[in-house]
């Protein structure tokens, strides 16, 4: 029965109009007035215009519900006599409630309706949610009442459980056209809070046919749920408290527009696929992505009723071929497997080779670029013209020592220029101690100069720094003697960029003197360069080398320590953050222990030739870089001379064997084609069965059958008609 008291999940704008109402027509006990040819009986509902009551005719005992407009101040009676003219358009439609009569020239005016005695869904409603077949059948029966009423040209505007009825076998019907709109009409309606789209809820919206769909899907969801979408008592009470009705309208639009999307329909057991989607797609806030008419909603849902009467014997006719492929599966899988193994193994030993040839030659030119860096510095070092100004000026004032400060920096220039021309990497600085550890010149210029370092290794050439301190003039440090052959410092981190540098160095004798002599060195000429930046120019030809290959990475490790030296990653803005490089860009213990063996145990007449190989190996950038440097790599190492290093080319393990993933990906689709050519013809003939055994069968099917139960009744006799015939 329409205009009912409202039920809990709505929301009327007017409220105090109809609270008043409401009371008014509580407080009569007696009908508004009679109605000729029928026995008012009892109230049975009160809305903002009047109220409703069951009525008897008085010809065929029949009873009615007729609906007395009894509070007429305010009313529109043009508005309320187009719900009565609509409801008489809709009179043919099964699951719409019928009008009977009007009696709008009546004091009060009313109208006579088909009397529904289940009560209104809203009431079947509050025990809790329907079941899922009761939720599509009765979303189905409005959603076929709203075709007919969108075929009439009237939209409803205003699809709540509040607005379907339940006739005697739980069919439901469609009522109250109050708010329902011609398709051609530009004036606004207003639906139901929860119910209603969010661009209905707009003074200004001209009545769209997607305002219906939303409601349906919003009953939809009620049915399955318990609730309307996006309902909350956080919601409602914002709603309360809106001072308006435009800016309760703004506030719903607002709470539709940036909520998430529903998803309780979805956690509930039996609800599939097409309804969870069928129901997204009717509450899509976009209405360009909502279904675009009730009809599209039924077509939906027969679409679903159709596909679950197949299922069974989908099944069915699936359960064979996949027993058959089933039981030839194992065998082709277990010459599938060994296959893939062996040819994966072949394609790693490969790369493996490539990668150990390459660690080797990596190996055999880093130590030919370290010589070559130490014959720079002996070529300058061993220069008379620089042994003299070393030992006249030294020990000088700074402001005394221009002409070997010239000297100097006019050799490293020199060296600079031929490194470029050669595209090499240069230097991080050069410069000179004496032989006490003071740093007397020094490219390019800084603070340092005149500081005393006698602690480092490249003065003293012993191995680390002297004592384990930031503190380089100690006493135990000013009486370590310089060192007396060309030094490879080990590896230290830059205070500036925390990069790990090594320090190349050559004592400086006094004129003509040599590392045979007795006489004490009179000074240390030094060059530093970070690691990273002498791997620069390798990995660069390793890239332009292997085009055809996936890209392979060198890396520089300590295997003393297992400490890794250089590495792609290892910029000055990616070490800044690091607090403990020691810890963290350190191999896992089980290979630090492996290089530590191998660098102390290793005979120095194979160093050229020996290679590490690793099926598996872990970058330690990978706890710093996982998305970049994570994952499996295969790598291979070689010895770097007796620097104690280890150079490394790795990479990813992925790309390697991507061959054998590709065959065995393209054995599996030849298998999956088989499986479904296979259960195609097999579904193909079960069709064909079924089809023979079916009354519904094609019109094609049924000539073939005809014309071959002729054939096959034919008479013994008509081949030799025939041939006499010949």
């Amino acid at each position: 029965m329409p205009d009912s008291t409202p039920i809990p999940e709505t929301q009327d704008y007017d409220t105090a109009a109809h609270e008043q109402a409401v009371r008014l027509s509580a407080a009569q006990d007696v009908p508004p007035s009679t109605v000729p040819g029928y026995e008012v009986l009892k109230r049975i509902g009160a809305g903002k215009f009047g109220s409703v009551w069951l009525a008897r005719e008085h010809n065929t005992g029949k009873q009615v519900a007729i609906k007395f407009y009894s509070q007429r101040r305010g009313v529109d009676w043009a508005l309320l006599g187009r719900e009565v003219e609509k409801l008489a358009v809709l009179y043919t439609s099964r699951n719409i409630v019928g009008l009977i009569s009007v009696g709008w020239e009546h004091d009060p005016p009313y109208y006579v309706m088909e009397y529904l005695e289940n009560g209104s869904l809203a009431q079947r409603l509050d025990a809790g949610p329907v079941s899922i077949a009761e939720a599509v059948r009765m979303t189905t029966r409005i959603a076929q009442a709203l075709v007919h009423a969108h075929g009439s040209g009237i939209l409803h505007c205003d699809i709540k459980p509040a607005n379907i009825l339940l006739d005697q076998d739980d069919e439901p019907r469609l009522c109250d056209f109050g708010q329902s709109r011609l398709a051609d009409e530009r004036s606004h309606s207003l639906g139901t809070l929860f119910y209603m789209a969010p661009e209905q809820a707009d003074l200004h919206a001209v009545p769209d046919a997607r305002w219906d769909v939303y409601a349906l899907g919003a009953l939809l969801f009620h049915l399955l749920v318990g609730h309307p979408p996006h309902r909350s008592d956080i919601q409602e009470q914002r709603l309360r408290e809106a001072r308006s009705l435009a800016e309760r309208l703004e506030i719903y639009r607002h709470i539709i527009k940036t909520a998430p999307r529903p998803q309780q329909h979805r956690q509930i057991s039996g609800v599939d696929t097409a309804l969870a989607e069928l129901v997204d797609r009717c509450l899509a806030v976009d209405p360009a992505r909502r279904l675009p008419n009730p009809q599209a909603v039924v077509d939906r849902l027969q679409q679903r009723e159709r596909q679950r009467a197949r299922r069974p014997l989908i099944l069915a006719g699936i359960v064979l071929p996949v027993l058959l492929v089933l039981s030839i599966m194992p065998f082709a899988l277990d010459a599938l497997r060994d296959t893939v193994t062996t040819s994966r193994a072949n394609l790693i030993s490969r790369a493996q080779e490539s990668d150990a040839l390459s660690a080797k030659l990596l190996a055999g030119s880093l130590q030919r670029e370290l010589d070559d860096r130490l014959n720079e510095l002996l070529a300058i070092a061993e220069d008379d013209t620089v042994r003299q100004l070393v030992q006249s000026q030294a020990s000088q004032p700074r402001s005394e020592r221009q002409e070997l400060f010239a000297l100097l920096d006019r050799r490293k220039h020199q060296v600079e220029l031929r490194r470029a021309e050669l595209q090499r990497s240069l230097d991080a600085s050069w410069f000179l101690q004496d032989a006490e550890g003071y740093q007397r010149w020094r490219s390019p210029l800084s603070e340092t100069i005149d500081e005393a370092f006698p602690c480092r290794d490249y003065f003293h050439g012993q191995g680390g720094r002297i004592p384990a301190s930031d503190d380089d003039a100690t006493d135990d440090c000013m009486n370590l003697a310089p060192i007396t052959s060309p030094h490879v410092s080990t590896p230290y981190s830059s205070r500036t960029s925390q990069q790990w540098k090594i320090a190349l160095s050559v004592p400086v004798w006094p004129p003509g003197e040599d590392e045979v002599s007795t006489a004490p060195v009179q000074g240390v000429l030094a060059r530093s360069l970070n690691l990273s930046s002498l791997l620069a120019d390798y990995q660069k030809g390793l890239a332009t080398d292997h085009d055809d290959r996936a890209p392979r990475y060198l890396a520089l490790v300590d295997a003393r320590s297992g400490i890794l030296l250089a590495h792609p990653w290892l910029t000055a803005d990616h070490l800044e953050p690091l607090t403990d490089l020691e810890e963290d860009l350190r191999v896992e213990a089980s290979l630090s222990a492996r290089l530590a063996d191998w660098v102390t145990n290793a005979n120095p007449t194979m160093n050229d030739e020996a290679a590490l190989r690793l099926d598996h190996y872990h970058d330690p950038v990978s706890r710093l870089a996982p998305e970049e440097y994570g994952g499996d790599w295969i790598a291979a190492m070689a010895l770097i001379g007796d620097t104690g290093w280890v150079a490394i080319v790795q990479e990813r393990r992925g790309p390697v064997v991507a061959p054998v993933e590709t065959l065995r990906d393209r054995l599996v689709t030849s298998g999956v084609i088989g499986m479904l050519v296979m259960t195609g013809l097999i579904g193909c003939m079960w069709w064909l069965i079924m089809s023979l055994m079916s009354d519904r069968r094609p019109q094609w099917l049924k000539s073939w059958q005809r014309r071959w139960q002729d054939s096959s009744s034919t008479p013994a006799t008509t081949p030799g008609r025939i041939s006499e015939s010949a």
